[in-house]
Order: C-alpha cells, then sequence, then structure tokens
C-alpha cells in the first residue's frame, strides 16, 4: 500500500478580532508535517488578503507546502492578476483555482456580465501569468450545476488539459462514490492525482449545514449515527471523528492518492484523525 498525501484546509475569520487564532491552527497542523496546507477564500474575493496573508505564514514561517484557494466569480481579471503578483511577493506558487460561489450582494446583472464564467477561464489565465502548480475541484457525486456526471467529467478533463496537476474532491461520506468517480475519471483520460476530500462530522448540525453546500448524499451507516448520537454532544463528537478515520482507513487500503481534510479550523479533530490514519 503506497503511502498516503495527507493535507489539511483552513479559512481566515471573518473577523479581525479572530485573526490571531488561525495562525495558532496553522502552527498546531504543522506540527503532523502535512503534503500541504490550504487556504481558503472569500465569496468575491472578500478574504483574498488575508488568504494571502495566512498562505505565507504557512510556506515562509512553518516551512509548509501552501495552497492559496482563488476563486473568480466575482473578480476582475485585473484584480486576478494583482492577486497573482502579490502571491508571487510572497513565494506561494500552489493555487487552488475555483470558480467560487456567487455573492449574496452580486446582481443579476452583475453575475450575467462577470468576467470569469468558469474556472478553467481562472486557469486558463493562471498559465498566462505563469509559475504556479494549479489544483483544482473536482466531483464524486457530481457538481450540481452539471447536466450529468460524463458531463462533469469532460469539464475535469477540460481543467486537466489547460494545465492543472491535482485535483480535490468536493466532501462525500461513501466512499463507493469516490472509487466509481476514479475509475470513471482514469477511463477519461484523467492521470492527474485526485486528493480525496473528507470533512469530519462531529455535530448533527454540522450534518446539515454540509449537505446544503455541497450537495453530498448521507449513506445509512452515517445517518444511523446522528439519530443515535445527535442528542449527546460528546458521544456524536468521538463517533463522527471516528466514523472519518474508518472512511479515511478504507481509502488507505484502496490505495488513494491523498486525503485532504477539511478541519473546519479545528486543529485538534484533525490532529486526532492523523494519528489515527498515519
Amino acid at each position: 500500500m503506497a503511502s498516503t498525501h495527507i493535507s489539511f484546509e483552513v479559512f481566515p475569520p471573518k473577523k479581525d478580532s479572530d485573526f490571531s487564532t488561525v495562525y495558532e491552527v496553522v502552527k498546531d497542523l504543522a506540527v503532523t508535517v502535512p503534503d500541504y496546507i490550504s487556504v481558503t477564500y472569500g465569496a468575491g474575493g472578500s478574504q483574498s488578503k488575508k488568504t494571502v496573508e495566512i498562505a505565507s505564514y504557512i510556506q515562509n514561517k512553518l516551512n509548509v507546502e501552501a495552497v492559496a484557494h482563488m476563486t473568480c466569480v466575482g473578480s476582475t481579471k485585473e484584480s486576478i492578476a494583482k492577486l497573482c503578483s502579490e502571491l508571487k511577493n510572497e513565494g506561494v506558487k500552489n493555487i487552488l483555482a475555483l470558480r467560487g460561489d456567487r455573492p449574496k450582494d452580486m446582481s443579476d446583472e452583475q453575475y450575467d456580465r462577470r468576467e470569469f464564467l468558469y474556472a478553467t477561464d481562472l486557469i486558463s489565465m493562471l498559465k498566462e501569468e505563469g509559475g504556479f502548480h494549479i489544483m483544482a475541484a473536482c466531483y464524486p457525486e457530481k457538481h450540481f450545476e452539471a447536466f450529468s456526471k460524463e458531463a462533469d467529467l469532460k469539464h475535469m478533463k477540460e481543467k486537466q488539459d489547460l494545465g492543472v496537476e491535482h485535483f480535490i474532491t468536493q466532501l462525500f461520506f461513501d466512499n463507493d462514490f469516490f472509487y466509481d468517480f476514479r475509475e470513471r475519471a482514469a477511463k477519461k483520460g484523467i492521470t492527474a492525482p485526485i486528493h480525496a476530500g473528507i470533512m469530519p462530522i462531529t455535530s448533527a448540525k454540522q450534518i446539515g449545514t454540509s449537505i446544503s453546500l455541497s450537495g453530498s448524499s448521507v449513506p445509512k451507516m452515517l445517518s444511523d449515527i446522528i439519530a443515535r448520537y445527535g442528542e449527546s454532544p460528546e458521544d456524536m463528537y468521538k463517533a463522527g471523528i471516528d466514523y472519518a478515520i474508518r472512511q479515511i482507513k478504507d481509502l488507505q487500503e484502496n490505495d488513494v492518492y491523498g486525503v485532504h481534510i477539511y478541519t473546519m479550523n479545528k486543529q485538534a479533530i484533525a490532529k486526532e484523525i492523523e494519528s489515527a490514519i498515519s
């Protein structure tokens, strides 16, 4: 069984007063020597400056590979070029290129006239900028806007053809979706490594939020856990971590290239899982 690449996702806090806490999170995560830590990006680029600052800290102070998320739905080519320049100045060479969700305050007219229609438009511009290793998202259960699974795979192949070197999946809770997706992707000619995105569910409330954001389905085993332990926070916490560990171990046994843990800035949970799967 090949060694699995382990990585984490963190996000900049919305309030400046909470900003110092994210540095504690990444310092704690860096102790586990992950392959990389990715930093999310606010809708429409609202937190782009914070993303650059945190990614720079990870890269230059902690000596861990940083991946800066970059969304383009609310961006202009000028703002993306400026952001690329800032990342280069900080020595951050890895970008996760995403279209991103439409900002709530974006009018229909603004949305229809946006400069970047798809993630592929951003990927093309990043290749022109040069000097970056580009990653992109993929969807084991299909992107909710995609016409079909086949159409979704076609978009994934387009991303690879444009220069994407690695993919990170949307979170999923049923590994069978991932195995089927991986097989279909290989048949489509997708050779770039795929990192499986895993989110530990440690509270009953969290599952509703996760599903509404990702569209991921919940297998019976997980829904039974929520039904059994949902009213007991302590038991749900333990059961949720155990479920994530078992899910990752199964992926490892089936030669997953990498596991990307969506930490929700809860480093204790992420470190407990990392320790169990190492």
